[in-house]
């Protein structure tokens, strides 16, 4: 079977077409491949960051809860900011 030039010029036109549109295909497929790999990573990141998060928000609530007792507050801020009551005298050593 003898193929006629116009035949010739349409299937190569056509093969060229397939061969971008499979090209394009590809290169789209590989950078959502990459796009997926980064999104992994950062959600990885982010669950951690979250849970750091989390358990700083359970230490502060719990400081919170404990400094709404007067005696622990008042005894917190002795220690830690070194107020003293009266007549009671600071020593601090490093």
């Amino acid at each position: 079977m003898k193929l006629t030039h116009k035949e010739r010029r349409r299937i190569i036109l056509t093969s060229i077409i397939c061969f971008f549109v499979i090209s394009l295909c590809i290169i789209s497929s590989v950078d959502n491949i990459i796009k997926i790999g980064q999104k992994k990573e950062e959600k990885k990141e982010l669950t951690a960051r979250l849970n750091e998060l989390e358990e700083e928000e359970t230490t502060l609530s719990d400081d919170v809860e404990k400094l709404k007792n007067p005696e622990y507050a008042a005894r917190y801020a002795r220690e830690k900011y070194l107020y003293s009551k009266n007549g009671e005298k600071i020593l601090k050593i490093d």
